[in-house]
């Protein structure tokens, strides 16, 4: 089936239609939004029952589309997702320490509103266990993911999360750090985006002890890389009607690495003339971010620096269980909590904060075009907390996840 443009369907009335093109058709089912099966004509649509049933001319093509649901644009033609009858599979990692409880209580709520998601749980324990996810992220291109934890005592212990991202070439990570209503915090209206290269810098694992007591440890570089996470943050600014990028480096020191990509960026960045570009050291970044966050707009930057500046974003704006995340490359995705924070000191007790788990699980729906059960989450999420009679510990409240769960349930059988 070719998918050349984004189709929203929004009803279940039964509707039957002959001799008409595919514009004809589905503008009368969903308005201004037009649908092509390879340019042949439409001769019926039904929607039935709470599924849309498209066919051509020839009968060649058929599928089943829920409502709500959004044919992926040609912008993500790149994304083989796993798909069948109009459900997705998604590879879900439940990660480490409180994890496995967030999975829980992120699949309890995707059913609630009835999103179109299938898991396929793996648990990553060693490493026949590791090659097993990423072999289900490859088939599926997708997955949802808690933070596994590394062993910092052993030098041979190589970050798995790490791993992963390289494996998939999950080359961007980006972590949005918005102001939430009914969240206090000393800054108000922050609405920043943090963009960090997710494959070279610091994170290589490239260290060796020379002699001992002297250790190298090497920071990679790359001018391709460096072009490829630039062109994203300005596209990213672009799509989102964003007004500024921001390049975050130490050129004034490492003056050939972040040299590289600070001259990378400014190179990218005469290709969008609409977008404004400035470059900050990170240091002095670090000052303004908690001084005056509001300057700031899409900011991109080297691994290491973007491990830092988004954990400075996610606490101007409330804290670890906020936030979400997500890594992207050409062909997968992979959605994780913006904090890659296992919180083992949470473990068992009820008390964690499960709105970043949700936040990311909706940002993982927009990925896979269903924006109807993304704002469906979203919207529940953000009326429980402005509400202010359920919030966790962490958030000014007393309340349990398993309660907070349950509010936002409740918000969600009344919208």
């Amino acid at each position: 089936m070719k998918r050349e443009e984004i189709l929203y369907i929004y009803s279940s009335k039964k509707y039957t239609h002959n001799s008409r093109t595919a514009a004809a058709a589905t503008d009368t089912v969903v308005g201004t939004a037009y649908y092509k099966i390879d340019t042949a004509r439409i001769t019926g649509n039904s929607v039935i029952s709470s599924y849309m049933y498209l066919f051509n001319l020839q009968g060649l093509h058929m599928q089943f589309y829920p409502i709500g649901h959004r044919l992926l644009s040609s912008s993500k033609a790149n994304y083989a997702f796993s798909q069948y009858g109009g459900r997705y599979t998604v590879t879900l990692i439940p990660g480490d320490g409180i994890g496995p409880e967030m999975a829980r209580h992120v699949k309890t709520v995707l059913h609630k509103c009835g999103a179109p998601i299938d898991f396929e749980v793996i648990d990553i324990k060693d490493e026949s266990s590791t090659d097993a996810a990423i072999i289900s992220l490859k088939r599926n291109g997708i997955g949802l993911k808690g933070t596994i934890t590394t062993n910092i005592s052993n030098p041979q212990s190589q970050s798995i999360n790490a791993q992963i991202r390289r494996k998939l070439d999950l080359y961007s990570n980006i972590v949005p750090c918005k102001s939430i209503p009914g969240v206090w915090t000393r800054h108000g209206q922050v609405d920043l985006v943090v963009i960090r290269e997710n494959t070279e810098g610091e994170y290589g694992s490239l260290e060796h002890e020379n002699v001992d007591g002297v250790v190298e440890s090497l920071k990679i570089i790359t001018e391709k890389k460096s072009r490829r996470i630039a062109k994203f943050a300005f596209d990213y600014a672009l799509q989102n009607n964003r007004r500024k990028v921001t390049a975050i480096h130490k050129a004034n020191i490492m003056k050939l690495a972040d040299g590289l990509f600070l001259e990378t960026c400014r190179e990218i960045s005469k290709d969008y003339t609409d977008i404004e570009f400035e470059s900050m050291i990170i240091d002095n970044c670090c000052m303004q971010m908690v001084t005056n966050p509001q300057q700031f707009d899409v900011m991109v930057m080297p691994n290491l620096y973007g491990n830092i500046v988004s954990h400075i974003g996610i606490g101007l704006v409330g804290g670890i269980g906020l936030v979400p995340g997500k890594n992207i490359g050409d062909k997968y995705a992979i959605f994780e909590s913006g904090a890659r924070n296992i919180g083992s000191d949470l473990v068992g007790l009820n008390r964690a904060n499960p709105c970043g788990f949700l936040f990311t699980s909706a940002l993982m729906l927009r990925h896979l075009g269903l924006d109807d059960y993304a704002d469906i989450i979203e919207s529940a999420v953000r009326t429980t907390i402005k509400n202010g009679k359920c919030r966790t510990p962490d958030i000014q409240g007393d309340r349990t996840t398993a309660d907070f769960i349950d509010a936002v349930i409740k918000e969600i059988d009344v919208q």
